[in-house]
């Protein structure tokens, strides 16, 4: 099945890129795209049946011959806009009912007139945040009821007003829980408030304001913990509690928010372990309070999309100008919701509603309701003042009285499984335009099928479109041909295949295989083509081969299953001449290296690996030590894949020559060549120089160093030499220099000491000295 339907894809494909149509029935035809006809004549080669309008008339098919649905809107309701006598209700828009017929990739645009009514009715439904902190907003709005029904009494005679509340789910962590704060969540500030409720519906609407001026008076405030509330838990309440709020059928429905606060949505109350989804669902119990803000999550944004946009509600944002922002951003997600900002006492409530009311008054928007899966809608506006509006839905500064009209293009993408709905509407109207679409995928021409047709066979079938649909146990073209269990088998690769492999009709045991747009089916059981190959950049067998039978046979010098693979070295060839510069093999035209660490388009990038000679150094030393290819040289040849030739008939340009250095210090020379086989090695020889004459050696280092010694023997006499001579000269001119005094030699000392005995005592004898 999903191999057909990919082929049925690829078929519609090609037919409306291509502009052709190919088709074996009416209803595959049609399906191809909206440029095929189906030809219904008789005596037609069942491949010449389907094409477009003008090929079939050059094939001598015209008129009513020819299926070719057409795409058109047939209008069931159109009466006039505005009230009419005899009628109980006005039509603001026009036409009610249409139906439209579309064949898939066709369109089709009708005109939509909408008309801005005189004396609407409103219902308007006024839903307060009851937190301690809009205690000074609570009253101030004990008169709104009476100031907003004057105000509104100019606009229109059927207004209706009504109220309800809302704070915070009381569960923690939203409030606190100990029985002193349950019964008075304002006892910190020594004030006496309300004890915590989700939402409360406290007056359905009603156009009695001074029932409304008294429900407010008696309104008390509540408080919870954090300053986000349950104001989307209210709306959601509001909105599918109708029959309890009093929504009217023909009214323009208003539902005025007033807050000082954000609001929680969606996952917010897992918080408090709730974790069951809010379900879109009233549950307003006995005392008209929500019973489930305790169970039930906060609504997410596109529930309350969905559930506003049902109950054709329009939202008024009045919230503080610090909130300003978040709820313009959720006005941008809901239809026809607007933000007024609202003073911090809600002295400017009156004027901000009634803005808002003129607001939504003097515009109409367009919106698509139902199921509108596979379809493209596109709107012009053409406004009151003349104004075009490609691509828009909206018109503005409307006027009470004033008709505006949309041009609406509605294309098919595809065929539908059944008959569709869905409607437009203006916003915040209660009129709509009803739209049934029907897919034209199937041909008109099966409701004249003639049963038991003289042109099949003699009524062994049926004539449909202009083919014969067989009885049962016949078959062929013209139910000509019996089926019997022979023939049947004689259609079928093997038992329980499917018959001429599902590509073609068994006729008396033979298979008459389809006509294919993509290309010939053939083969006794139909199960070869020639467009079933494998593709190569979008190109069958990679555009070097033929299809055979699902296989790709190779043009010369390409190989591998997609034919993507060249057999051709040239581009794996590096600029030395060598393939892969020696280090891989070419493989499908790329280089694939072998070589450790090697890398490049031609693998000429290895920092890990030596050059090209120095790899094959060991086989070709091998070599010239033995003369001849020993077990040995074998392997180690056959390791490095290089085998050695001592042929001089090779192609030097592709060849390199290489010349190495052994141990003993010889030349190793030879030319080697490179390709897919591996390396060959030509003409190896060996270069080895004389050896030194040791005794010539010896003496000449001898001689060497006793010149050596001899040199630097007479350098250091010389200089010494040198040197004595300079400190001779010296002491000669200091010598010459000198003179002698007569006089005392201070470093004479004489030769006798002269002492004084200081204990003698002089008696008069003589004096004698001691020498």
């Amino acid at each position: 099945m999903g191999i057909v339907l990919i082929s049925l894809l690829l078929q519609s494909w090609l037919s409306s890129v291509e502009g052709t149509c190919s088709a074996l029935t009416c209803d595959a035809c049609v399906q191809l795209g909206p440029q095929c006809a189906w030809c219904t004549l008789q005596n037609v080669t069942d491949g010449e049946r389907c094409g477009t309008p003008e090929e079939l008339s050059a094939r001598g098919c015209a008129g009513e011959a020819v299926e070719f649905p057409v795409s058109r809107a047939e209008l069931l309701e159109d009466e006039a806009l505005g009230r009419r006598a005899g009628r109980a209700n006005a039509s603001h828009i026009a036409p009610q009912r249409m139906a439209l017929r579309l064949r898939p990739g066709t369109q089709v645009t009708f005109q939509v007139k909408v008309l801005q009514p005189e004396d609407h009715p409103v219902d308007m439904y006024y839903l307060m945040d009851l937190s301690a902190s809009m205690i000074d907003d609570l009253e101030r709005i004990t008169q709104l009821g009476s100031t907003l029904s004057k105000e509104m009494a100019h606009l229109t005679s059927k207004f209706r007003l009504g109220f309800g509340s809302f704070v915070e789910k009381p569960v923690l962590p939203y409030i606190k829980t100990t029985p002193e704060e349950l019964a008075n969540p304002c006892r910190s500030v020594d004030y006496v408030c309300l004890p915590t409720f989700g939402y409360r519906h406290i007056l359905p609407l009603t156009s009695s304001m001074d029932e409304f001026n008294e429900i407010i008076s008696k309104q008390r405030v509540s408080a919870n913990n954090d300053i986000p509330e349950c104001g989307f838990d209210a709306i959601m309440q509001a909105a599918v509690c109708g029959d309890k709020i009093g929504w009217r059928n023909d009214s323009m429905r208003l539902l005025v928010f007033a807050s000082d606060a954000d609001s929680h949505f969606g996952m917010d109350s897992k918080m408090a372990g709730i974790v069951i989804p809010n379900d879109g669902q009233c549950h307003l119990d006995s005392n008209n309070e929500y019973s489930m803000a305790g169970h039930l999550e906060y609504p997410t944004l596109g529930q309350l999309v969905d559930k506003l946009v049902e109950n054709n509600i329009l939202l008024i944002f009045a919230v503080t100008a610090n909130q300003r922002q978040n709820y313009e951003n959720y006005a941008n997600l809901i239809p026809g919701a607007t933000v007024g900002v609202l003073e911090n006492d809600s002295r400017n409530i009156l004027e901000l509603i009634m803005t808002a009311y003129k607001e939504l008054r003097s515009e109409i928007e367009m919106e698509v309701l139902g199921d509108t899966e596979h379809l493209q809608i596109s709107f012009t506006a053409l406004c009151q003042d003349g104004a075009v509006g490609q691509g828009k839905k909206r018109c503005t500064n409307v006027k009470v009285g004033d008709t505006v009209a949309f041009n609406v293009t509605v294309e098919l993408g595809s065929c539908l499984d059944g008959p569709r709905h869905f409607s437009l509407r203006p916003v915040g109207f209660q009129d709509t335009l009803e739209v049934e679409l029907e897919s034209l995928c199937a041909c008109d021409c099966h409701r004249t099928a003639e049963a038991n047709s003289v042109h099949c066979s003699d009524g062994q079938g049926a004539l449909d479109c202009g083919l014969c649909v067989c009885d049962p146990g016949f078959m062929g073209p013209k139910c000509e041909c019996a089926e019997r269990e022979g023939q049947i088998s004689d259609c079928r690769v093997e038992e329980g295949a499917e018959m001429c492999s599902g590509q073609g009709e068994c006729f008396c045991g033979l298979c008459l295989c389809h006509q294919s747009s993509f290309g010939h089916v053939y083969g006794k059981y139909c199960e070869c083509d020639d467009f079933s190959c494998l593709r190569f950049r979008g190109k069958l067998c990679g555009g070097n081969g033929m299809c055979d039978c699902g296989e790709c046979v190779c043009h010369s010098d390409w190989t591998g299953e997609y034919c993507n693979c060249s057999t051709s070295t040239l581009a794996c060839e590096s600029p030395d001449g060598s393939v892969c510069s020696g280090r891989g093999k070419c493989v499908c035209g790329k280089c694939e290296c072998s070589v450790p660490g090697a890398s490049g388009d031609k693998c000429e990038k290895c920092l890990t690996c030596g050059d090209i000679c120095s790899r094959t150094r060991s086989c070709v030393e091998c070599y010239l030590k033995t003369d001849e290819f020993s077990e040995e040289c074998v392997h180690k040849c056959s390791t490095i894949h290089t085998t050695v030739s001592n042929s001089t008939d090779f192609e030097e340009r592709r060849a390199v020559l290489c010349t190495l250095q052994n141990e003993n210090e010889c030349l190793i020379s030879f030319a080697l060549a490179t390709s897919d086989k591996g390396n060959t090695v030509y003409k190896p020889w060996l270069e080895c120089p004389n050896p030194p004459n040791i005794a010539m050696i010896a003496l000449g280092v001898c001689m060497s160093v006793l010149t050596i010694g001899i040199t630097l023997l007479v350098v250091w006499k010389l200089l010494v030499s040198v040197h004595d001579r300079k400190e001779v000269a010296k002491f000669e001119a200091e010598r010459a220099k000198a003179k002698w005094q007569s006089g005392t030699n201070p470093l004479f000392r004489s030769s006798t000491s002269t002492f004084k005995n200081v204990a003698y005592k002089n008696t008069g004898r003589q004096k004698v000295d001691i020498c």
